[in-house]
């Protein structure tokens, strides 16, 4: 049966990778991003053009029905506590909790019309695990797993709510920190398992999170991070 998910932050990175992974499977995607280039030729795809941070996600332009959806927008912003300032903590936690409060919001009512659903989020390993520089992306993803856990009591049963924490994944986002084949190697070299994560392995987990298959899953957080949260080799 052809699903309708609904991924914000589609056209790149981890939501681009899981868009293509949706379509192949047979469903239809509705994509919410700024630009959509990368999604040109792509089957059972809708694209809404919109930033979530300063435009109005009208409840009208969705599906009637949504099987899933996916926030996949986010942020690096990694300074020294001393330098960052208040108006940076903002902006991570604009884009990290209030965008995604906002396509939420305007995504409640389809998601508990298919009377089993699912919700994916993005957090960071740097919330459970103390990392230097990482003051004001982890005060916002540490806002995630807190949206994450509340809502899925409250809509318990009918929407399941699950967040994925990764470690540095190779997006267009990480590009100036893995720039370089020294950089690339330093930062593999920091997880257990010695690699850098990749969309695709993102994506993966996201897909199974959205399917009936974790059906019994609601209100966790997944490390997906190359061991670093769990591993000391």
């Amino acid at each position: 049966m052809q699903k309708n998910y609904l991924i914000a932050g589609g056209s790149s990175g981890i939501g681009l990778a899981l868009v293509k992974r949706l379509v192949e499977q047979g469903n239809q995607v509705t994509v919410i991003s700024r630009t959509d280039e990368k999604l040109a030729g792509l089957p059972h795809v809708v694209h809404l053009q919109k930033d979530v941070l300063t435009d109005e996600i009208m409840e009208s332009e969705l599906p009637e029905m949504l099987h899933g959806l996916a926030y996949c927008p986010g942020s690096i912003n990694l300074k020294p506590f001393r330098s960052l300032k208040p108006e940076q903590f903002l902006e991570d936690f604009n884009i990290n909790v209030l965008g995604a409060v906002k396509v939420l919001q305007a995504a409640h009512k389809a998601l508990k019309k298919t009377g089993q659903s699912s919700v994916v989020l993005f957090s960071t390993v740097a919330v459970a695990q103390g990392m230097p520089f990482h003051a004001s992306i982890a005060a916002a993803k540490g806002g995630v797993e807190g949206l994450t856990r509340s809502l899925a009591a409250e809509w318990a049963p009918n929407v399941r709510v699950n967040c994925i924490a990764p470690s540095l994944t190779d997006t267009p986002m990480a590009e100036r920190l893995l720039s370089t084949p020294e950089k690339r190697e330093a930062s593999a070299q920091r997880h257990p398992l010695k690699q850098v994560g990749t969309p695709e392995n993102l994506a993966a987990l996201a897909c199974f999170l959205l399917s009936d298959e974790s059906s019994w899953m609601s209100g966790q957080v997944i490390g997906m991070d190359g061991g670093m949260s769990s591993l000391r080799v």
